[in-house]
């Protein structure tokens, strides 16, 4: 048998990415872990697949994607550990409660640098020797977000946006070189992200959006208590995603995220803001203006 295949992965000390590398790792994949706390990851990462301290299997990698010094030394350590890897997965990510407004900068910030410069950086970092392998693959991990831009999180579908077309630009420039693409899209899983404890939560309860908020959260967390599925079924998908030698794929994870990549197909751009606006409980035009207060 040959030398196992090697995936980075951002994001694997918890969420989607911990089970990621846990389900590759079984399935005979080199896991390069690529998070900011590797002690603390690493140790997780071996409670959950059985692998010893010194597998060579299993390698953890510093890495913050808010400081390019950190990725450029990331890079340099995932290519004296494995070489060219075969993947690199873009999964790390963060997650950002609050209306456009109630955002504050440094957040927009953060979350530009998490999902999108970061991993530009990274992955630039890690193209010659993938070019010179002639064969690999990069997968952005997105969202509903990165569909279509989803109220109270304008940060994260933004940069969740910015992701996607990024991907879709990346994927005709390194066809050539035998390198693919694949986009997939997420349904809901049982994450941190989902969850208070996994978000900033910059909502103004009692401000301006204060009507769009309580419809909003009564809504989000019954639908997301109804769909939230194991980040195992996630890894299964990743696992099958990595299997294909298209040079571009665009794909969703989860039921939830397959119908909204089918209403993304079919509704036109204000047929399904209306549906958004519905489906959340949100005011209807001009309800909220001093000439219309009583609506």
């Amino acid at each position: 048998m040959g030398e196992p295949r090697s995936v980075v992965i951002t994001g694997a000390s918890r969420g989607l990415g911990l089970a990621s590398a846990v389900n590759l790792y079984h399935r005979g994949w080199q896991v390069v872990a690529a998070m900011r706390s590797p002690e603390i990851g690493l140790a997780e990462l071996r409670r959950g697949t059985g692998a010893p301290d010194a597998d060579p299997r299993m390698i953890g990698i510093p890495l913050d994607l808010t400081d390019l010094a950190s990725v450029a030394a990331a890079a340099k350590a995932i290519e004296a550990a494995v070489g060219a890897p075969y993947a690199v997965v873009h999964n790390a990510g963060i997650s950002a409660a609050g209306m456009a407004e109630e955002t504050p900068a440094d957040l927009w910030e953060r979350m530009f640098h998490t999902t999108v410069f970061g991993p530009v950086a990274l992955t630039n970092a890690l193209l010659p020797g993938m070019r010179a392998a002639g064969r690999g693959r990069v997968v952005v991990v997105s969202s509903a977000g990165g569909v279509r831009g989803m109220p109270a999180t304008a940060a994260y579908s933004a940069a969740k946006g910015a992701s996607e077309r990024w991907a879709e630009s990346l994927a005709n420039e390194i066809a050539p070189f035998g390198l693919g693409v694949t986009i997939l899209v997420t349904g809901t899983y049982d994450t941190e992200i989902i969850t208070d404890a996994g978000t900033t939560d910059c909502r103004d309860l009692t401000g301006p959006y204060a009507r769009h908020h309580s419809t909003m959260d009564r809504r989000g967390r019954a639908a997301v208590k109804r769909a939230a599925r194991s980040p195992e079924r996630f890894a299964a998908g990743l696992a099958a995603a990595l299997e294909s030698r298209a040079p571009f794929v665009r794909q969703p994870v989860g039921p939830d995220a397959r119908m909204l990549l089918i209403a993304n197909r079919l509704l036109p751009g204000a047929g399904f803001h209306h549906a958004i606006r519905l489906m959340m409980g949100l005011p209807r035009f001009g309800a909220l203006t001093d000439r219309d207060t009583d609506a």
